[in-house]
């Protein structure tokens, strides 16, 4: 018994000795307390704040309209009352609307043709052509939208017009516009807007950019200064390699936990994101995702020489692996390959947990696949952590 209490001593020791020198190397070196500190703090800041209205409203456009009717002119009142759209310029030609577009003054262009009131008296089909600049999703919907939207509400007068002969009372002519009535109610993103869709999923990827930032930056540093030489001497103790780890982890877990608790539920409180999960499960499902990154992040920083390719390597990837996770792509689109290289990541399952879990609701049961895959990174990491670091250390002690 007093030689099991001195094992344990002994093993509490050497953990805690390891823990302390890695904190002390974290606090000293200013890359690693960046990217454990200041971007973890800042960074979800700046860019829920950006993306906080959701929406963008009065997109500027320019008509063009060569028909000057009545009609025309109501299609295009109708689109500058919509709160998403606001008409500023009236042109003459396609071309110098295009100039416009150019010069960014205007981010659409409606293109009303000179025939389009005598199609439509004629009872036939009329078209308004929507021009938008695409290298901006947000205003490309705000202008599309609005314009589907006045071309149906537009199709129902004319309807209710074309009818009148037959319709006797207002029931009749509902019914006549709009024979199967829907009510449309988004239920996992509310807002439609695009801070409740994507950035959810960015702040979870967040944890696992900055970790592996950090715990690269602080295994190249040890192995430029041949740091792992000192742990050489607790290797040869009983289980001295899972000290080793256990003790590196614990630093980095201690400092993440506060961190992972102030991105998934303060920052959604701030900018009101859906969060409609208790955060005992969102802590939950983060537990198993914290330790299934820090392992990642310590078994891949053996595998990187240089702490410099640790930055090129985590910002190369990042936006791959938000596309992997399904939230800005489907998962049904993805390439069978490419699902299978996504489950080698944390943020995977993390992202997608979390996204269930906060915007549809429910418990840990309804994430159990996402839940068991993090848990089995995180023993499959941790052994591969063991083996990278015995490899690591037997070359520092030569």
């Amino acid at each position: 018994m007093k030689n099991l209490w001195m094992r344990v001593k002994e093993a509490i020791n050497d953990l805690a000795t390891i823990w302390a020198d890695e904190m002390k190397m974290c606090i000293k070196d200013e890359g690693v307390l960046i990217f454990f500190i200041l971007v973890p703090l800042a960074y979800p800041l700046l860019y829920s704040w950006i993306y906080n209205n959701e929406v963008v409203r009065e997109v500027p456009v320019a008509v063009v309209d060569l028909n000057h009717s009545t009609l025309s002119r109501e299609f295009i009142r109708k689109c500058d009352a919509s709160p998403d759209v606001n008409v500023t310029y009236h042109c003459n030609s396609l071309a110098e609307a295009r100039e416009l577009m150019g010069r960014q003054e205007v981010y659409g262009v409606l293109y009303l043709p000179s025939d389009f009131e005598q199609l439509l008296n004629r009872g036939e089909q009329a078209s308004v052509g929507v021009y938008c600049d695409m290298s901006l999703m947000l205003t490309y919907k705000a202008i599309y939208m609005t314009a589907m939207t006045v071309s149906s509400a537009m199709n129902s007068d004319i309807q209710i017009q074309n009818s009148s002969l037959t319709a006797t009372t207002q029931r009749d002519e509902e019914i006549t516009t709009k024979p199967l009535d829907f009510e449309e109610v988004p239920i996992f993103n509310p807002t439609s807007g695009y801070g409740n869709a994507v950035l959810p999923a960015v702040l979870v990827i967040i944890i696992q950019q900055t970790l592996l930032l950090g715990i690269g930056l602080s295994a190249g540093t040890a192995r430029e200064k041949n740091r792992f030489k000192s742990l050489v001497s607790v290797k040869e103790h009983k289980n001295g390699l899972f000290r080793i780890v256990g003790g590196k982890a614990l630093c980095y877990f201690m400092i993440y936990a506060v961190l992972t608790a102030y991105l998934t539920l303060v920052v959604p409180k701030i900018f009101s994101f859906t969060t409609i999960a208790s955060g005992r499960d969102l802590l939950g499902l983060m537990f198993p995702y914290l330790l299934s990154c820090i392992f990642f992040g310590m078994f891949l920083s053996c595998l990187i020489r240089y702490r410099e390719n640790v930055m090129l390597i985590v910002v190369f990837t990042s936006l791959i692996l938000l596309f992997m996770t399904g939230v800005s792509w489907p998962e049904s689109n993805i390439p069978g390959f490419w699902q299978g290289v996504s489950w080698l990541f944390p943020s995977t399952f993390g992202v997608r947990g979390f996204l269930t879990l906060s915007s549809m609701g429910g418990g840990l049961e309804t994430v159990e696949p996402e839940y068991a895959a993090l848990w089995i990174q995180t023993v499959v990491y941790f052994l591969a952590t063991c083996i990278v670091y015995q490899v690591q250390i037997n070359r520092a002690s030569k």
